[in-house]
């Protein structure tokens, strides 16, 4: 059955409400009522720990910027969301000698003074005498402020009606209706009482749950009530002609999927990306560098239909694609120098790089690093956990890592954007309480003062001993797996290998999802769900049906990286120019064109190295291996050896320290910093000009200038120049310029038709060459064709 809810003044919601009026009125659902239609009526009982706390949250009085904060705020302190209606019904009505609630004079209560202005109120005005929350809060104070029952009936679950709206012009909002759903098997509208909060500036929620366009765009809205929460997308799009969109032909599910949302959206797909631009962006996908010159002018030439798919086939194919996830696994892992030791870092990397060489699936991949004990030497997936040296470390890497969970929030309370509760975290946390390290040797660490810092062998051993202590109720925890209490095997090494097959279980979606949503991520610039790894109930994809398809093929194809990344890269949708058009040019999201984003700080220093043909230094490695192969992060310490040129680029380019295990650590963004180190004679400035750079070979050769114009445009960009951009360019390295500017006005124009065909012929030829084709390649290892991934 469904409870009755409308505004104290007697006002339904609409047709719908003015229904249920009527119902309530001849007293059919009457004694289950949540909250009476008029001030004049009897009241029923209003309860603490689901009305007034619903009211507390959606004044925003338990939010953690107000009195939900761990202090408190202005000498009275609520739980945070109302995670504790225990606790905070004792603070009302015991703190301060009860001074917040006046049994006699109800009105005269803080509780009812402070939030209206009646006295005064450092958070403002929250709600008003005539209003919902005053109408519940003053007849709980009539009733004699009864406490929270402990057998009383709770809320189970919510839902959203619409859950998925597509709002055009010239309508400009939509209204949500929330039900909750009880322990008893009822239902109320709780429209009035839930919270809601927009995910971005493209919308506003009024108090009683009527969306408004601000911008058109999407919009993910979190609704809660009490400790339930849920999300709806919404989006607000111009007024189109749906029936003038055109899709091109779908490949396979993915666009299937993509198209099937931009054709609800009214937004047309970009075009085929063409082929320099396609093979220029396979490569850095898959594998981190460029293709060659002739490799992407034979592509680009070729009259193959098959050749995209040959060329995706050729590429996950190669020793190239193994180094990219290396890298990206590394990151994750938090392989990096200064806990885990040099040779700790050069295994793990060895072993990281090896499982993607074998194809080793995905599960089995993760189930290797949760069981693994012993010599962090010897067995290179126990750099894991000497990573990660305490249970609550442990247990947030694990969760973010390997299932999208972001549980950092509930150690201290209830998280406030998902479902996990503090017993959850510490449930969680006491299953990696029996980890232990015994040193093999002194420890030979550099710096005293860092207490994380250790050089040497260590041995990873599971010996169980207690419990983590929950800090909420300062007893031992009781080991359970998240959202799931079925772990119940015995305390000892055998924990390890149940997690691991728990937590790579083909069941366990948490798992399949963030994985794949990782995957796709690398691939097409931008996950399902961002942030990559927050999968989480009030962040939901932006297209669940993909996902969903997405995790089914993986678990089909048996976690298989390689058939999943040749999947989404033979889509049409990946294979979208970056180009907008009309409808798709606010699109950041749906994946109606390519996204562009700089090149990571790796595969933009080797870019230049390929591009340049000789390679950066870096500190403690030998000359020749590439910024995607580096192992760690930093092998010598800059305090004991003057950084190189590739140190510094790196580090400058937003390389992660890999002090996280998040994606979230490696930085893309430009800066002005940045700027400086491009235009610098550092780096790029002194590889050209060492003996062995292919642009000395170049200057040095017999080649025309025109077809050395040729050769450094498809090295760089991969592509041929224009018409344009080869007469500039070989003017430039003829220095034709300056006869120009020589010549008088009457013989200008054929005789610069005639240095012109001399130029391009190569009978003309600089004394400055070298300086020229440095200066060309230069302008062009700067172009933001070269720096962004298109």
């Amino acid at each position: 059955m469904q409870r009755c809810l409308v505004r104290p003044d007697g006002h339904a919601w609409k047709m719908r409400g003015i229904l249920i009026l009527l119902i309530c009125a001849v007293g059919k659902f009457a004694p289950q009522s949540l909250w009476a239609q008029s001030h004049d009526q009897s009241f029923p009982l209003v309860r603490f720990q689901i009305e007034v706390e619903a009211v507390l949250s959606k004044a925003g009085c338990n939010m953690g910027a107000c009195h939900g904060n761990l202090n408190g705020k202005g000498g009275f302190k609520l739980s945070l969301r109302g995670q504790d209606p225990g606790d905070d019904y004792q603070w009302l009505m015991k703190e301060h000698g009860s001074r917040r609630l006046n049994l006699f004079e109800p009105a005269q209560s803080l509780i009812l003074q402070k939030p209206t202005s009646g006295v005064s109120h450092q958070g403002g005005t929250r709600f008003r005498t005539d209003s919902l929350e005053y109408s519940i809060l003053s007849r709980w104070l009539q009733a004699g402020a009864p406490g929270p029952e402990p057998n009383a009936i709770r809320v189970t679950g919510l839902s959203v009606t619409p859950e998925d709206s597509v709002i055009r012009q010239p309508k400009d909002s939509v209204q949500l209706q929330v039900l909750a759903k009880f322990s008893d098997g009822s239902t109320a509208d709780v429209t009035a009482l839930a919270v809601y909060e927009p995910s971005n500036l493209v919308s506003e929620v009024s108090h009683e749950g009527l969306v408004r366009r601000l911008k058109n765009g999407e919009s993910t809205i979190g609704v809660r009530f009490l400790e339930h929460q849920l999300a709806i997308r919404v989006a607000f799009m111009p007024r189109t002609s749906r029936k003038r969109i055109r899709f091109p032909e779908s490949s396979n599910y993915v666009d299937d999927l993509i198209f099937a949302k931009l054709d609800k959206l009214g937004i047309q797909p970009s075009e085929i990306t063409n082929d320099s631009e396609f093979i220029r962006r396979a490569f850095l996908d898959a594998l981190g560098i460029l293709p060659t010159g002739s490799e992407a002018k034979r592509f680009v030439e070729s009259e193959d239909p098959e050749k995209r798919s040959k060329l995706i086939d050729s590429l996950l194919a190669r020793p190239e694609f193994s180094d990219r996830w290396a890298l990206i696994w590394s990151d994750l892992l938090r392989n990096e120098e200064k806990v885990l030791d040099s040779q700790g870092v050069e295994v793990y990397h060895q072993w990281i790089r090896n499982s993607f060489e074998q194809g080793k699936p995905l599960d089995q991949f993760v189930r290797e690093l949760i069981v693994a004990t012993g010599s962090t030497y010897d067995v290179p997936t126990a750099n894991y956990w000497r990573a990660n040296r305490a249970p609550d470390v442990r247990a947030e890497t694990t969760a973010r890592t390997f299932l999208g969970i972001r549980l950092q929030c509930a150690k201290c309370h209830n998280h406030p954007f998902d479902r996990w509760t503090q017993d959850d975290y510490y449930d969680w946390a006491t299953l990696f309480s029996g980890i232990n390290y015994e040193e093999v040797g002194k420890n030979e660490r550099s710096d005293k003062f860092d207490k994380n810092e250790f050089i040497g062998e260590q041995i990873v051993r599971y010996e169980f001993k207690e419990e983590y202590t929950n800090a909420r109720t300062k007893a031992p925890a009781t080991p359970r797996f998240l959202g799931d209490s079925s772990l119940t095997q015995p305390v000892d090494r055998s924990r390890l290998e149940v997690l691991a097959q728990w937590l790579t279980s083909a069941d366990n979606r948490w798992f399949v999802k963030s994985q794949v949503n990782r995957i796709w991520y690398h691939i097409m610039g931008r996950g399902l769900v961002e942030p990559v790894d927050d999968l989480r109930v009030t962040n939901p994809p932006v297209n669940s049906a993909l996902l969903e398809a997405l995790a089914t093929e993986f678990v089909d194809a048996g976690f298989d990286v390689r058939h999943l990344v040749r999947q989404i890269m033979n889509s049409t949708s990946y294979q979208l120019s970056s180009t907008p058009n009309m409808t798709n040019v606010e699109d950041q999201q749906n994946f109606s064109r390519a996204i562009v984003k700089r090149l990571d700080a790796e595969v933009l220093l080797d870019a230049q190295n390929q591009a340049i043909g000789v390679p950066a230094k870096f500190n403690g490695y030998e000359l020749g291996l590439r910024a995607g192969q580096i192992p760690g992060v930093r092998k010598v310490k800059w305090r004991k050896e003057t950084p190189s040129s590739g140190d510094l680029f790196l580090a400058t380019f937003g390389k992660p320290d890999r002090m996280m295990a998040c994606e979230c650590e490696r930085s893309n963004e430009t800066t002005l910093n940045q700027a400086f180190f491009l235009v610098s004679d550092k780096g790029i400035g002194e590889r050209m000009n060492e003996e062995k750079s292919q642009v000395r070979q170049l200057a040095e050769s017999e080649l025309s200038d025109s077809e050395v114009v040729e050769l450094i445009y498809w090295k760089t960009l991969s592509r041929a120049p224009s018409h344009a951009e080869h007469l500039f360019a070989v003017h430039y390295l003829a220095n034709t310029e300056r006869v120009f500017a020589g010549l008088s006005i009457g013989d200008s124009g054929r005789r610069k038709n005639k240095l012109a065909a001399e130029a391009i012929d190569g009978s003309v030829r600089s004394q400055d060459r070298l300086s020229n084709i440095q200066d060309l390649t230069w302008a062009l290892l700067n172009a933001k064709e070269f720096v962004f991934r298109h």
